[in-house]
């Protein structure tokens, strides 16, 4: 962490903005993972499935963030764009091939805007993808990801996530009212809270494993997700335990089991 001492008056270029139209979030559980794409074979993390995950009222639409060789910040699960390793492609050689549905791979900055537009009650969960470049590289990819977001001040509608616990920190440091959100699974949640992370996020295979986290979890002020759970027995049981969100590949499922548990 010593060279980001260094970075310490970025912090100043990452204050809150202020959305100027009042957000009200859905009074829900439901993160639709990569978007809502399955009902209507969109592609994944596109801009047609986040629109989708807004039009049905999602609480949370998740997305992932990838750079190009270029630090040109895309969506993409996948370390690869049509067989091209992203990390060693420019955005321009990735962006001649189009989605599924036609839409171009969409950069962040297209992703946030689009997902701005009508919406007052989804939040946009940012997933930052590792990177095996180095700390030096981690810390690009961060600052260039804050900056993005407060330029088109966003920060509001924005929350974090990632398996890279180190990036979480990083984000932290920079702008200490972030959410922040852990997906590995293997800190408890008394570590999540020293290192003044926001919450945990993790497969409920973790939850199974450690069952007193939840608990631990809720007595400790962290925001519990758990992902991806697409069986409807399986999120009944989430529900019950009154998780705060639930990713799910099947957001339209839950949101009706939301409403008659409610």
């Amino acid at each position: 962490m010593r060279k980001l001492i260094i970075s310490i008056i970025y912090i100043t270029l990452i204050s809150c903005s202020t959305l100027k139209q009042k957000i009200t979030f859905a009074n829900n559980t439901v993160v639709a993972h990569r978007g809502a794409w399955k009902a209507n074979n969109f592609p994944e993390n596109s801009i047609a499935s986040l629109k989708e995950g807004i039009r049905l009222g999602c609480a949370d639409s998740e997305f992932d963030i990838r750079m190009t060789s270029d630090d040109s910040l895309i969506i993409n699960h996948d370390p690869n764009f049509n067989k091209l390793p992203v990390k060693k492609t420019t955005y321009a050689e990735l962006e001649k091939f189009k989605l599924s549905n036609g839409e171009k791979l969409p950069t962040l900055r297209e992703y946030i805007l689009a997902g701005l537009e009508n919406n007052k009650q989804t939040q946009l969960v940012c997933e930052i993808k590792p990177t095996d470049l180095g700390k030096e590289r981690a810390e690009k990819i961060i600052k260039k990801v804050l900056a993005t977001i407060k330029e088109i001040k966003a920060e509001r509608m924005v929350t974090y996530i990632s398996f890279d616990y180190y990036m979480l920190q990083v984000i932290h440091l920079l702008n200490p009212k972030a959410t922040t959100q852990y997906l590995n699974g293997d800190k408890s949640p008394e570590t999540i809270k020293a290192d003044s992370l926001t919450g945990l996020d993790y497969h409920f295979a973790d939850f199974n494993k450690n069952k007193d986290w939840i608990g631990d979890a809720k007595k400790l002020g962290l925001t519990l997700n758990v992902w991806t759970v697409n069986d409807p027995q399986l999120m009944g049981f989430f529900l019950e335990n009154k998780l705060d969100f639930i990713t799910t590949n099947e957001p339209e499922v839950l949101l009706e089991l939301f409403k008659k548990i409610k």
